[in-house]
């Protein structure tokens, strides 16, 4: 018997470590697995037994070491995973096996950190490894909602239904996403455009009239308009560096609020009730939390795990919370419905799907409807938002010029008036 180190992670994703013994590697990767772990390393301790044979695997076993550089381990965008989650599903649901299906991704992929990944993955599989576990080594690139769906769909056979199901969900996403940057881009566009006009106007084309001014009223004061002007143009063009220093320990400020947890929230639901951008963040944000709970639940994961998914996986601590109060009322027994409604933040319709998803048994599909009911409800927002937002900036922008244009013909006037007496 030889010893062996791992390293797995448990039903809820944490990270444990351990040792055991075993014949060979593959055995104590099956005792592992009995323990309802997930082993992402498997190590033979050396001078243990057959250690030296089992240290290093003829498949290379489960060391799951990446050997990229470190800049780029673990960086995959979020399209490219889609796309291999939709080729995967085409490959599993075409009748090609596991393996193969990875081998044939892997030759074609690209991305150098997901090829990596689909080689220590196909090696780990060989070894003994089930799909899950596989794409559980891989924490930076494979999220817990990815790895938990998969898992279920493996123990239900229905591996090419889930990979669908979660292909779809990251398209959506995406979409949403896509929608959203699109539609910002032009009101981004003027604003970065009615900035730089008022930069240089405050300190380029303000200065030269404050120094004619200077020269023309002769000590007399400026109309208070045309003062302010000329103190904020001032301001700008002698201590600029300042200015932007201020706004570099404002956005730092707010970054070291934002790591701790009462800060999180706090920003959290600032977001969420924001002026003219808190509407779109809650619906998107309990879009987020439907779909996601869906998918799960329809994969057939456990509620209370998929509850403690969504937790770590909603992106808003406000709704994490809320997220947390349901899952321990369900875990006491409860229905969902009644703690979604006491905890203030989901609106009547989803508390009502909710119930009726209950009753009639079919909650994942409720959750579903609901999901894309708020998406609609976000592109909609989103293009009204566009609409409002781009000639509020050309105001905007006409009202901040046409004050600096009638600050510099004030006195102009009163000069001339001066003269013409």
């Amino acid at each position: 018997m030889a010893r062996f180190t791992f390293t797995a992670l448990d039903s809820k994703g944490k990270q444990v470590q351990g040792e055991i013994e075993a014949e060979n590697q593959s055995a104590a990767i099956a005792r592992i697995r009995e323990k309802s772990l997930f082993p992402s390393k498997v190590e033979a301790v050396s001078g243990s037994g057959s250690a030296a044979s089992a240290k290093k695997p003829k498949s290379g076993g489960m060391n799951m070491e990446i050997k990229l550089p470190k800049f780029l381990r673990g960086r995959v965008k979020t399209k490219d995973l889609t796309v291999f989650t939709r080729q995967m599903s085409t490959l599993v649901n075409a009748g090609l096996p596991l393996m193969r299906a990875i081998r044939v991704l892997q030759r074609q992929e690209k991305n150098a950190a997901l090829k990596d990944a689909l080689s220590q993955m196909a090696d780990s599989i060989e070894s003994g490894s089930t799909f899950a576990e596989a794409l559980a080594a891989h924490p930076k690139i494979f999220d817990r909602l990815f790895v938990n769906m998969v898992k279920a769909g493996e123990v239900g056979g229905v591996l090419d239904v889930v990979l669908a199901r979660l292909s779809e969900f990251q398209e959506k996403a995406e979409k949403i996403k896509g929608k959203v940057k699109s539609a910002m881009t032009y009101p981004l566009v003027v604003l970065v455009m009615a900035v730089g006009i008022l930069m240089f106007l405050m300190t380029y084309i303000v200065p030269k009239f404050s120094e004619i001014f200077g020269d023309l009223m002769g000590g007399k004061g400026m109309p208070a308009i045309t003062q302010f002007v000329m103190n904020v143009s001032e301001v700008l063009k002698t201590k600029f560096p300042f200015v932007l220093i201020g706004i570099a320990v404002l956005v730092g400020v707010l970054k070291l609020v934002a790591m701790t947890k009462k800060g999180r929230y706090g920003l959290d639901y600032f977001k969420l009730h924001a002026p003219v951008f808190g509407n779109l963040v809650t619906k998107n944000s309990i879009s987020r939390f439907t779909r996601t709970l869906g998918t799960l639940m329809g994969a057939g994961v456990p509620v209370l795990q998929a509850l403690n998914i969504v937790k770590e996986t909603v992106g808003n601590e406000v709704i994490s919370k809320a997220v947390t109060t349901i899952h321990d009322a369900v875990k006491e027994g409860e229905n969902m419905a009644p703690p979604i409604a006491s905890s203030k933040v989901f609106p009547p319709m989803v508390i009502s799907m909710v119930e009726v998803g209950e009753e009639t048994g079919a909650l994942p599909d409720m959750l579903m409807k609901v999901a894309d009911s708020y998406d609609e409800d976000v592109d909609n927002a989103v293009a009204s938002m566009t609409s409002i937002i781009e000639p509020l900036l050309i105001i905007f922008l006409a009202v901040v010029v046409g004050s600096i244009v009638i600050a510099l013909f004030m006195p102009l006037v009163s000069i001339m008036g001066s003269l013409a007496g």
